[in-house]
């Protein structure tokens, strides 16, 4: 019989459907998910769709397989990954075939996609240098395999993007027998761009640590490892260059030192109705209006004196400058007020600002206040939210033609949550929330915008 382990971290919207897929199989009598401490309801979807589930011991995709090794009890293992939508109906019957006919030791799957950047930019050219006895993998990056124990339980699985490579050279190392079989058509969620310069350091890692290890290659000094990194370096940063890139920053406490409305409950004097409007209500709509209130027979040049008065991060402008010099288009989107929003994006050469419209009469507020369709709950909403800054960013990303994966959210606090998880790479910025903390994929942790440079290449 055959152990299907299916490492998973925040894939409640897929992973019930891989396990009922996995569950029509007749030679399947063990389906294992490893979850990698997620936030979401993954550990509860799996176990009503049929799985056994168990928690990893250590944060990592390596960590996930090889504790869902060693709890396991069959021979034959299949690895899946929990984020497809559409595995064919014969990909166990293909990966394991080859095994249970002795045919083959590791069988990866390669499917119907384009080779992904860092297979193409990284992998396969070290490969061909390097391990050119297995350069001639279509996907050797792929995560799909099926394995006999007898040779997993000797590989050395890295706990980061190396791992899917590092199994293949070992495996060639210890003269395996490996096959690659074609599973089809399969629908990846991916998150590919954001990750390219983690990825294709921890992939260069995991083959350049087997060349050292091994003795069938030799290399004239670590200088020439030196340069082969460097020159994928370059190829990946020209590749990224020509991509449609966005980046969206929250403003209270993100780009502002402060909180519009804090400022502006002190300058006029309406400290304690904000705070009674706060506590006393619940829901967010009906708090947004009332707050909308205490600004009726403020001016314009009222509200703009008090966003002047807040400090902006000192070198905001000129990362701005910078991300707009890489392609980025720079946004804001914020829960305060447009007026202030439109402000603050202009004074930091940001592309466009969307918050909510303080309505005007005579250039004074009326104390009346729309909340934009953007922020609202639509069937393409990736939250339950029925209003949310993550809807607003996927209608921006849909006007600019940008994908999410290819879209980079920044915030501080609680409201930043959807829009920094479904980002392709969300940043908590200076944030004591430990939610945010938790499901960003990059901490910022002083009051500068440059270490966003460092990723957002």
């Amino acid at each position: 019989m055959i152990t299907v382990i299916i490492p998973a971290l925040n894939e409640e919207r897929t992973i019930g459907k891989v396990v009922q897929f996995v569950k029509k199989m007749q030679s399947v009598d063990e389906i294992i998910v490893v979850d990698d401490k997620s936030i979401d309801d993954t550990v509860q979807v799996a176990k009503d769709a049929g799985a056994s589930v168990i928690t990893s011991t250590k944060v990592g995709k390596g960590a996930s397989m090889r504790d869902g090794f060693l709890v396991s009890k069959n021979e034959i293992l299949v690895f899946l990954d929990g984020d497809i939508e559409n595995y064919p109906p014969e990909t166990i019957e293909k990966l394991t075939a080859p095994l249970i006919k002795d045919e083959a030791d590791l069988v990866k799957a390669t499917f119907e996609r384009e080779a992904g950047r860092v297979t193409e930019l990284v992998a396969k050219p070290l490969l061909s240098l390097l391990f050119t006895q297995i350069n001639h993998f279509a996907q050797p990056l792929s995560g799909i395999i099926a394995v006999k124990r007898e040779l997993f339980k000797k590989l050395t699985l890295e706990d980061n993007y190396g791992v899917d490579i590092g199994i293949l050279l070992d495996a060639a190392l210890l003269g395996a027998r490996i096959m690659e079989v074609n599973i089809g058509y399969i629908k990846h969620k991916m998150k590919q761009w954001q990750e390219l310069s983690f990825m294709s350091r921890e992939v260069a890692r995991a083959i350049l640590k087997r060349v050292t290890q091994s003795s069938m290659i030799n290399l004239d000094s670590l200088e020439t490892i030196n340069i082969i990194r460097d020159q994928m370096a370059l190829a990946i940063k020209e590749k990224l260059s020509v991509l449609k890139k966005m980046i969206i920053f929250d403003m209270d406490n993100t780009i502002l030192n402060g909180r519009f409305i804090d400022k502006a409950a002190v300058t006029f004097g309406f400290k304690e109705e904000l705070v009674n409007i706060i506590t006393k209500n619940y829901e967010s709509f009906l708090i947004t209006k009332l707050i909308a209130g205490l600004f009726k027979g403020k001016n314009i040049a009222h509200l703009l004196n008090v966003v002047e008065d807040i400090p902006i991060v000192p070198d905001a402008i000129d990362v701005i400058k910078e991300l707009k010099k890489r392609g980025y288009i720079v946004g804001i989107i914020s829960d305060s007020y447009d007026c202030v929003a439109n402000h603050i994006k202009n004074k930091i050469g940001a592309n466009f600002a969307l918050a909510n419209e303080l309505e005007f009469s005579q250039s004074v507020a009326t104390g009346e206040i729309i909340i934009p369709s953007f922020f609202i709950k639509t069937d393409k909403s990736q939250c339950n939210h029925k209003f949310c800054k993550s809807n607003a960013m996927l209608q921006v990303a849909d006007q600019y033609g940008i994908g999410l994966s290819n879209t980079i959210a920044v915030g501080d606090s609680e409201y930043d949550i959807c829009m920094v998880r479904f980002a392709g790479i969300g940043v908590s910025f200076c944030s004591n929330n430990i939610v945010l903390n938790t499901i960003a994929d990059q901490i910022i942790e002083t009051k500068s915008f440059k270490p966003i440079l460092d990723f957002a290449i």
